[in-house]
């Protein structure tokens, strides 16, 4: 006895060892007993007061359990066995429909390949720094998702909530607009104007995809209309917010898809983007080294998302959300009096839209959603949109370097894409490579916040011209 004192988890180990035998004493009794009384009789019970009651007999006893099935030992551990994932990636299998409305048959194997597809994702992004901020979350998103039984992704789960309260509309990718404005110095682009147009020439991707699916669609087996090809073809802008607002707005069918696409070639701008552009240029090329930008006013940083709006309101009203976002959140950055505002917008809100925005691109990673050949086109054809824009963007400079006294490193035209600041930073990366004293960075920045507002524009003239 004084040992028990002396040691309190004894008596609890004891007490937990009671209960276990007790439980499984009662479930042979349930599973053996011959005089066990028939289930949901609340009025027949044991004529034994010494047998303890059984798990059968226990749904006539408890108030308001007549109607569930009696458990046995036998029953009982079958539904464990059943309900175990590894019992759901053997055997189950149910028909889903895809994207396009088409019922197809998804296997339980198919789902641990998505879950397997996760964990590379979480991988690449925490073990490979492949943008982690993004990829972690939505390989997190991934698993959950796929993961049997669970429902995370349906009804009342947490991640269907995220996506149909901001991934499936407007808001989270507006949300992001704002933050993504309040982060951004326009000063680079202010101060050397004429790199806008690289920014433009990026989009030489979108519009030219646009055309190539257009005409795969004489392909057998390929079939995109106008609206799901404008969905398709933005990708090439690398923007993944823009690519979720307007495939919300032309092609909500293929939203996961297309969301999916875009955040993955985003994250890994520094696997593509560097064979093309040291495909498409020379080594001297490469050494160019740009003089120092001029200083830029606060009068023209305050200005600037002042005049940019007002054109876009004026001249591309659809383009205006996306912009008025951007511009906005820039704004407060410049303005300078609503810090608490602009840090908000910089941090805590870019923070958690990023996170929410992350998880619910994952949730759409399911196999009817994703492993089909519709979908596998759009990931091709958005990868060929990315590798154009990068390509026109350094073919441009190169032309842009004809005519031009100071000459620009055309490395730079490869940041015209809408990644900011991943564009910007490979270009630095590669001319660095070449020459470590030449820093291209902030010159690279010009192109990059121009294709910001290219790739908004696009969007927006796709939106005016198809989403009547």
């Amino acid at each position: 006895m004084l040992e028990l004192k002396k040691n309190p988890m004894v008596v609890f180990k004891i007490c937990l060892a009671l209960v276990v035998g007790l439980f499984l004493f009662t479930a042979i009794n349930a599973s053996f007993n011959p005089r066990v009384q028939a289930a949901g009789n609340s009025e027949q019970i044991a004529d034994s007061s010494s047998e303890l009651p059984s798990f059968r007999n226990l749904n006539g006893i408890i108030p308001n359990s007549k109607d569930i099935p009696p458990v046995t030992l036998g029953s009982f551990l079958k539904n464990i066995v059943e309900g175990t994932s590894i019992y759901a990636f053997i055997n189950n299998a149910a028909v889903k429909e895809t994207p396009s409305g088409i019922p197809i048959t998804v296997f339980g194997w198919q789902e641990l390949l998505m879950i397997a597809v996760g964990f590379l994702v979480i991988y690449l992004g925490a073990a490979k720094n492949f943008e982690p901020i993004l990829l972690i979350p939505i390989g997190f998103g991934i698993v959950f998702v796929n993961v049997p039984f669970a429902g995370m992704g349906e009804g009342e789960g947490f991640l269907n909530i995220i996506y149909h309260a901001g991934v499936g509309n407007e808001l989270f990718p507006l949300m992001i607009f704002i933050g993504i404005g309040a982060m951004t110095d326009f000063g680079p682009l202010i101060a050397n104007p004429k790199t806008a147009i690289l920014g433009a020439a990026a989009q030489f991707g979108v519009f030219g995809t646009l055309f190539f699916i257009s005409v795969a669609n004489y392909l057998p087996g390929v079939a995109f209309n106008l609206k799901e090809a404008c969905a398709v073809a933005i990708i090439g802008g690398a923007d993944g917010p823009t690519t979720i607002y307007i495939a919300a707005k032309l092609a909500p069918h293929l939203l996961a898809t297309v969301a999916v696409a875009a955040y993955s070639y985003m994250a890994l701008v520094p696997l593509i983007q560097p064979p093309i552009m040291r495909a498409l240029t020379t080594k001297k090329e490469r050494l160019i080294k740009m003089k120092q930008m001029r200083p830029v006013s606060k009068t023209e940083k305050i200005f600037f998302p002042l005049v940019v709006f007002s054109l876009a309101l004026l001249l591309i009203p659809s383009a205006a959300p996306l912009i008025g976002c951007l511009m906005f959140g820039n704004f407060i950055r410049e303005i300078g009096v609503v810090d608490r505002l602009s840090k908000t917008a910089q941090n805590e809100l870019m923070n958690i839209v990023s996170m929410f925005l992350s998880l619910g691109v994952g949730s759409q990673m399911t196999p009817e959603k994703f492993l089909n050949p519709s979908s596998l086109i759009i990931v091709v054809m958005g990868l060929v949109a990315f590798s154009v824009a990068t390509a026109s963007g350094l073919l441009i400079a190169k032309l842009m370097n004809v005519f031009l006294k100071e000459k620009i490193n055309p490395l730079i035209g490869s940041a015209g894409v809408s990644a900011v600041p991943m564009a910007a930073r490979v270009s630095n990366k590669v001319g660095l490579e070449e020459d470590p004293s030449n820093f291209i960075l902030m010159h690279a920045m010009g192109p990059n916040v121009a294709g910001v507002i290219g790739t908004a524009i696009a969007a927006g003239v796709m939106i005016a011209v198809y989403g009547g």
